[in-house]
C-alpha cells in the first residue's frame, strides 16, 4: 500500500510538472512527439523511471527538425535535457554541435550479459546518442472511401483519377520524393542515386504535380489520423505505429499500404546545454534496457533496436494482438521497403528544403493545412 501511494505521488508530481509549462528544478525535460507514441513512452519508461528514481518527467511538444533544438541551445534558459529525434535530424544536430557526445559504456547489458555494443542493431550507437526504435513513414487509406477496388501500391497515391480524394501529407519532402520515384517503377535500392541527379529531382516533382491540388498538409502527426478518421481525406501519410493504434486498438477503418515504406531509426540525444545531463544519461540507460524496449512494443508497433528485445516481442497489452506482424521490420513488409538514407538527407537538407519551398510557392500550397 505504501509503495502504491508513493508511486501515485510521483506520478502526480510528474503530471504537475508537465502541466506547468516549464518544470521546477529537479524535473527531467524531454522533447518528444505526443499522441499515442508519447503514451507508449509514458507507459514503457517515463512512469517507471519516475517511480524508480523520484525524478519527475516533463514532456515538450516536438515535431522534428533541428531549428527547435538550435533555439533551445542558444537560449540562456529553458533548455530541454533530452530530445527524441529521427536519425536524419539527429546526425545533423550532432554535426552542428547542438547535442553532447554520448559514452555508450553507460548502457545496460542484455539480460544474458551480452554487452550493449553487441546487442544493439548496426548503426544504433551514434556519436551523440542511442537509437531505440525502428519506425516507418507509410501511407494509409480509409476503406470507406474505396468499397470496390482498393489501393495497394504507393503508385496509387499518385492516381487521383482512379483513387480520388484529398491526400493528407506531411509538409516536408521526406518520403514524398522517394514515393514519387518508386511510382515510376524505380527500384527502391536506386532511389537515392536517382534523386542525386537533376533528372531524378525533376521527375519526382513532376509526379507531385499530379496531386498538388489534392493535398492537405500536416505538421502534427496526430492531424493525419484525425483527417482520415473525419473522412476529410482518403489517404494520409504518417507513422506506422500511430496508424496501428488507430486501426487495431481504436477500430478505425484504415488500411496501411506497406509498399515502399520509408523506415529509419529513432534516437535519443542530450542537448548541448542540458540542465541535468547526468540524469538524462541515467534515463537513456534505463529507457534502452531490453526490458524497457520490449515493454514499449506492447503499446505501439515500433521495433526495438536491441536483438534481445526483438526476441521478446509478444502481444499488445489491451487487445492481445500479436505485435510482430505489425512491426515495420517484419519480413512481409520489407520486400520493397526503403531505408532512409540519413547521410543523404543530412548533406542535402538546406538545398532540398529550398527546392521544396520553391515547388510549393510555384503552384500554391494544395488545399492548405488542417
Amino acid at each position: 500500500m505504501i509503495r502504491m501511494q508513493r508511486a501515485m505521488l510521483l506520478l502526480a508530481l510528474a503530471g504537475a510538472a508537465a502541466a506547468a509549462g516549464e518544470p521546477d528544478d529537479g524535473a527531467l525535460r524531454i522533447a518528444t512527439w505526443g499522441g499515442s507514441y508519447e503514451a507508449s513512452q509514458r507507459n514503457a519508461y517515463f512512469v517507471p523511471f519516475t517511480e524508480k528514481t523520484g525524478v519527475p518527467i516533463y514532456t515538450a511538444a516536438y515535431s522534428g527538425g533541428v531549428e527547435a533544438l538550435r533555439r533551445r541551445v542558444q537560449a540562456d534558459t529553458g533548455s530541454w535535457d533530452l530530445a527524441d529525434m529521427t536519425m536524419a535530424d539527429h546526425q545533423r544536430a550532432c554535426r552542428l554541435g547542438y547535442l553532447q557526445r554520448f559514452d555508450h559504456r553507460v548502457l545496460a547489458p542484455a539480460p544474458d550479459g551480452t554487452p550493449a555494443r553487441r546487442d544493439f542493431l548496426e548503426g544504433s550507437l551514434t556519436r551523440c546518442g542511442v537509437a531505440h526504435n525502428v519506425f516507418s513513414m507509410v501511407v494509409a487509406y480509409d476503406k470507406r472511401a474505396f468499397p470496390g477496388v482498393r489501393p495497394h501500391r504507393i503508385g496509387d497515391l499518385f492516381r487521383p483519377e482512379q483513387f480520388p480524394g484529398v491526400r493528407a501529407l506531411r509538409k516536408r519532402p521526406d518520403a514524398l520524393l522517394e514515393w514519387a520515384l518508386v511510382s515510376y517503377g524505380v527500384p527502391p535500392a536506386d532511389v537515392y542515386t536517382l534523386l542525386s541527379t537533376e533528372r531524378g529531382m525533376r521527375l519526382a516533382f513532376e509526379r507531385l504535380d499530379r496531386i498538388r491540388d489534392d493535398i492537405a498538409w500536416w505538421r502534427d502527426p496526430e492531424a493525419a489520423i484525425e483527417l482520415l478518421d473525419e473522412e476529410r481525406v482518403t489517404f494520409a501519410s504518417g507513422y506506422n505505429g500511430r496508424f496501428f493504434n488507430a486501426q487495431v486498438v481504436n477500430g478505425r477503418p484504415f488500411e496501411i499500404i506497406w509498399d515502399a515504406q520509408l523506415y529509419q531509426l529513432e534516437v535519443w540525444g542530450i542537448l548541448a546545454n542540458a540542465p541535468r545531463p547526468e540524469v538524462a544519461r541515467d534515463f537513456v540507460r534505463f529507457a534502452t534496457r531490453t526490458e524497457s524496449l520490449e515493454r514499449q512494443t506492447r503499446y505501439i508497433a515500433y521495433g526495438p533496436t536491441r536483438t534481445s528485445a526483438i526476441r521478446r516481442v509478444g502481444e499488445h497489452v489491451t487487445t492481445g494482438v500479436g505485435m510482430a506482424i505489425h512491426m515495420p521490420t517484419h519480413p512481409s513488409h520489407m520486400d520493397r521497403a526503403i531505408e532512409k538514407d540519413v547521410a543523404w538527407y543530412s548533406s542535402t537538407r538546406e538545398t532540398l528544403s529550398e527546392r521544396f519551398d520553391a515547388w510549393l510557392a510555384r503552384g500554391g500550397e494544395g488545399t492548405g493545412e488542417p
